[in-house]
């Protein structure tokens, strides 16, 4: 036992990168995975379908792999680095996603590499851009298994984990660290696995409660909680054609506008309620500036559809509420085409595209916290022109900023105007228009899902080469990790030692 114990500690100091150890959590995920494949599986036979044999063979696949990978890591040294971290999240997300495409791909359902990896992807990462043309063609299972992906992908693959599987003891912080979005992370317990069963249960009690209602507006037992996980999530798949304009009912599309804005709040926040704490909520900051975005840009919406659009006042509100709270929040939902709106109106949706939900949430997007730190530097700016010797700090929620976040604050939002730049660059290059291959990277990288013109919210995105389709993955990968935690092990000094 000795020499296994030196070995490892040898092994460790060639390298900062604790392989054995990320492939034994690798493993470990992987087996979750095949539990999670058993799961549509009894959705398939519950409608007696025959697909349920694409999940027994997914979950023998990822159960064998899984398998070889914990005897690989067999005898790790018990101890994760912030840099075995990020391996574990970035390779994690790759390998959900590269075997959660299986049962799409062995099916025959999406017969095309390239299209299956793109749909998984765009569910785990809640994006919701689809390839489908014909998804009410799908079985049950499958269709289940869309959603699902989304419900889990939308707290966080490793973060789900945590919260159902608490093995990894002093390496949790770590994970969380490494998966988690947003400028902060709130810790509302000492212990991150308690942290992540409390944050779960919030999402939980979300799910269940939209399920209920969407089935007091009439949805099915099926669709309900599909659409639930979809929603709260902030993924956008739907398990019809049309999206939510299939109901063409408002009591429908209200609550799922509703739970959309709900999901794109900061679940620490529901924490605090829960624990009575009411007015933490309302004296929240960003909570008040992502309501005051919501709510103004519904409203030029509204006045527009009015004006232009012609529609009646309650439709034009209740459309534009819906619409606005879909991307805002990063889910993806439809029930109007806003290709035919009136152009400016898309230039707002582009910047919902790119504010996002809040931190802490399952919105995409830079984060509205961001903005308001970017703001409020700003108008410090403005401040020291007028006064150059004052002491401007940029305060949120009546607490200092350290300039150190500020800074990282700038050097992110700005960095990812250039990896959106050099994309839209990218993809025009290979044939993509001039708009919609704008609304196509910022779509992605938000993880919102429609775009503009012809991928926008009544099309697929099924004509895209097979190129752009693995470019547009990896731009939803890195925008749902938040840049840096991918791009990191793709710099060279990430894996020296010095």
């Amino acid at each position: 036992m000795e020499e296994i114990v030196a070995d490892n500690v040898l092994n460790r100091n060639k390298s900062l990168i604790n392989r054995k150890m990320i492939l034994k959590i690798l493993g470990i995920l992987l087996f979750l995975e095949g539990i999670m494949f058993l799961i549509c599986t009894g959705v398939s036979l519950s409608y007696n379908e025959p697909d349920y044999i694409y999940f027994i063979y997914s979950t023998l696949i990822a159960v064998v792999v899984g398998g070889l990978f914990l005897i690989l890591g067999k005898g790790a040294e018990n101890k994760l680095s912030r840099r075995d971290g990020y391996c574990i999240v970035a390779f994690t997300w790759v390998l959900f996603t590269a075997f959660g495409m299986l049962p799409f791909y062995i099916s025959g359902e999406i017969p095309s590499v390239a299209d299956a990896f793109f749909e998984t992807m765009s569910g785990f990462t809640t994006t919701g851009a689809t390839i489908l043309d014909d998804i009410e063609s799908l079985p049950y299972g499958m269709l289940f298994w869309r959603s699902f992906t989304q419900w889990i992908g939308g707290l966080g693959i490793v973060f789900f984990t945590i919260a159902v599987l608490p093995i990894f003891g002093v390496g949790n912080q770590v994970l969380f660290s490494a998966e988690a979005t947003g400028v902060t992370h709130d810790k509302i317990h000492p212990k991150i696995s308690i942290m992540a069963k409390w944050l779960w249960t919030v999402y939980l009690i979300l799910t269940v409660t939209e399920t209920a209602l969407l089935m007091c507006g009439g949805m099915n037992l099926f669709d309900a909680v599909c659409h639930s996980f979809t929603t709260t999530a902030t993924g956008g798949y739907s398990t019809k054609q049309s999206s939510v304009a299939y109901w063409n009912s408002p009591f429908i599309e209200y609550v799922i506008a509703i739970f959309m804005i709900l999901s794109s709040l900061n679940f620490a926040l529901y924490f605090m309620c829960l624990k009575g704490r009411f007015m933490t909520l309302f004296k929240d900051d960003e909570f008040k500036y992502f309501l005051s975005s919501v709510g103004a840009v519904t409203l030029l919406i509204s006045i527009s559809l009015v004006y232009h659009n012609n529609y009646e006042i309650e439709e034009a509100f209740r459309k534009a509420l819906f619409q606005v709270a879909s991307v805002h929040s990063s889910c993806g939902f439809a029930t109007d085409d806003y290709s035919y709106w009136a152009p400016f109106t898309w230039l707002l949706l582009i910047y919902t595209m790119f504010a996002g939900g809040c931190t802490g949430s399952t919105g995409g997007g830079i984060k509205s916290m961001r903005l308001l730190i970017v703001l409020r530097n700003a108008k410090n700016e403005f401040n020291r022109l007028i006064h150059p010797r004052a002491v401007l700090p940029v305060k949120v929620n009546r607490q200092t900023v350290p300039s150190s976040t500020v800074s990282t604050v700038i050097t992110f939002v700005l960095f990812y105007l250039i990896v959106v730049f050099v994309s839209w660059l990218l993809l025009m290059f290979l044939g993509i228009d001039f708009m919609e291959s704008f609304s196509l990277v910022v779509s992605s990288m938000g993880n919102v899902g429609p775009g503009l013109g012809a991928f926008g919210p009544a099309f697929s995105w099924s004509a895209l080469p097979d190129l752009v389709k693995w470019i547009l993955s990896f731009l939803m990968l890195i925008g749902r990790l938040e840049l840096f935690g991918v791009l990191l092990i793709f710099v060279p000094g990430f894996w020296n030692k010095n």
